[in-house]
């Protein structure tokens, strides 16, 4: 059942639900409990139909749609035309290590902290089904080969985030701040401190290893602090080359990126961890700060 919380925070309000498998907050100065609770409806409005819209695990939604088509051309609206085209641009900014057909690869693969490698021979069968360039897309059309499928995860909780806050400046000039799982946004600086208060989480779930002042724009993360695999001392990131079917070699533990907005900070946060090695490089070339660790 989707419920709110709303509770008295320091010097406002926190209002949290459940979305798209995270804990959600809204943060706010608002006046009362009561406007508290409405900024956080339309909040978790938004998220929870995001959610709706666009997760493969709700049956009925334009994914299932086109994840069931069986080589079919589906026609998509305008906003997941518009979610696809982000998708192709990463795909090539990214020489296809960021893909949104890899889901498919979650049949091999399940990040539970346990030694459970998966065989060579199942990832390479599977990599059959990966692969945007297979796609047929033409706008507004979508054929995908049969067995293939498409996964927005990559991009759509900090899509979600910014949404929120369009959200939240079109209802009130309450300062406002946003998490999703840890991908956040603010719909300004705070009036009644000098700033809103982040932490970066540690490797281990519920620390904070550094603090953040954030007067504006955005946060987002990628990481395995819970999602990765260990075998004889090595470990082994949720984030996959699609390419290989295989974690990325020398991914960062975590990365974490401020950006004007969530859903750019996401983007360099989850490039950065397709560069391996590279990725302490590629974030130098950008213009947003950064912090990582290995």
């Amino acid at each position: 059942m989707r419920k709110l919380d709303i509770q008295p925070l320091g010097q406002g309000f926190a209002g949290r639900f459940q979305a798209m498998g995270s804990p959600c907050e809204l943060l706010t100065e608002a006046s009362s409990e009561k406007v508290a609770e409405e900024l956080t409806a339309a909040v978790a409005a938004e998220a929870w139909r995001i959610e709706d819209k666009f997760s493969r695990y709700r049956a009925g939604n334009i994914i299932d749609e086109i994840n069931t088509s069986e080589g079919r051309p589906t026609e998509v609206d305008v906003e997941t035309s518009q979610l696809l085209e982000f998708a192709k641009t990463l795909f090539e900014l990214s020489d296809g290590a960021f893909d949104i057909t890899s889901g498919t690869l979650r049949r091999a693969w399940t990040f539970d902290g346990s030694d459970n490698l998966p065989s060579t021979d199942k990832v390479a069968d599977l990599l059959s089904q990966v692969g945007w360039a297979k796609a047929k897309w033409s706008p507004p059309l979508l054929a995908l080969l049969p067995g293939m499928e498409i996964d927005l995860g990559g991009i759509g909780k900090e899509y979600a985030v910014d949404r929120a806050i369009l959200e939240l400046r079109s209802q009130s000039d309450t300062p406002c701040l946003v998490n999703f799982g840890g991908d956040l946004a603010v719909t300004g600086p705070p009036g009644r401190r000098p700033a809103w208060t982040v932490g970066i989480e540690t490797l281990v779930p519920g620390g904070a290893e550094k603090l953040i002042e954030l007067r504006q724009g955005a946060l987002a993360t990628s990481g395995d602090a819970r999602r990765f695999l260990m075998k004889d001392g090595v470990r082994y990131s949720h984030v996959l080359d699609p390419r290989t079917g295989w974690p990325v070699a020398g991914a960062a533990a975590s990365i974490t990126v401020a950006a004007d907005s969530c859903t750019q900070a996401g983007m360099l946060a989850t490039l950065a961890m397709l560069k391996g090695l590279g990725a302490e490089s590629f974030l130098d070339a950008q213009t947003e700060q950064y912090w990582c660790r290995r």
